[in-house]
């Protein structure tokens, strides 16, 4: 499940799909941190998740760059060591990504790969440095491609009513995945280490498309987002799988600057 988040941790990118499209809000701000306690089933903590923002200059222009560390802890480290980075660079002035990486490690396996966009040419190229084999060129479909975890961060900044249903383009590895996001009828309520939060419950599913990869396999996916105040913070999310539900719970929030 950890490598899971890992995979779906690096970048928010925006390609074009019409000209009146609005620029997509990056799901985090400069200096802007959110870290999660990972359990999974009754296990109260088998590893962390951390995501933050920062501004740098690259090539001579502002970029917003968003990381995600991921790694076990604890007793779970014993059987499942796992270490994991994404990162992504957004063009700051647009919202548009620029370049995304992932770095992972699992005993004797790794992985490591990056994905450049050219929204000009609506491509994508995807190397994979551990088997370049795999490497090759992708074309970017309709819509604003995301990586799962960041998509659902994104919603933070959504209007969002009960009747509500938006699209969104989510990629995992080399994979586009088209999906809905719609709210569950009724709001629910969340404690975590940071306190209690009334939230609204966010619900992705392939609605539009036949069903591939974790959603094929009767995978699902929530996220929590706070209704208390202004940060919209998303203080939970839960995988769900045959064999079990991993969920990630915010323990510590650092505002952006």
């Amino acid at each position: 499940m950890l490598a899971f988040w890992a995979a779906a941790a690096a970048c928010l990118t925006g390609a074009r799909a019409h000209a009146d499209t609005p620029l997509p809000s990056v799901a985090l701000r400069d200096g802007e941190s959110l870290t999660y306690n990972v359990r999974w089933g009754i296990i109260p903590t088998v590893g962390r998740i951390k995501i933050s923002a920062d501004t740098l200059t690259q090539d001579g222009r502002s970029v917003l760059r968003v990381t995600t560390a991921t790694w076990t802890r604890g007793p779970a480290r014993a059987i499942f060591p796992f270490d994991g980075r994404g990162e992504s660079v957004y063009d700051a002035k647009t919202g548009l990504l620029l370049s995304s990486s992932e770095w992972s490690t699992y005993r004797n396996k790794e992985v490591k790969d990056s994905i450049l966009f050219d929204y000009g040419k609506m491509a994508a190229e995807f190397s994979d440095d551990i088997h370049p084999e795999k490497s090759h060129a992708m074309a970017i479909p309709q819509g604003d491609p995301s990586d799962l975890i960041l998509a659902l961060i994104t919603t933070r900044f959504w209007k969002i009513t009960p009747d509500m249903a938006r699209d969104t383009l989510v990629i995992f590895q080399d994979q586009f995945y088209p999906l809905t996001i719609r709210p569950e009828p009724d709001p629910d309520y969340v404690f975590t280490a940071m306190g209690f939060f009334n939230t609204v419950v966010l619900v992705p599913r392939m609605e539009k498309t036949p069903p591939k990869g974790m959603f094929k396999r009767g995978s699902t996916v929530r996220v929590w987002i706070e209704t208390d105040d202004d940060r919209r913070l998303p203080v939970r999310f839960e995988v769900g799988f045959r064999f079990g539900t991993g969920t990630a719970s915010l323990i510590e929030y650092q505002p952006p600057k």
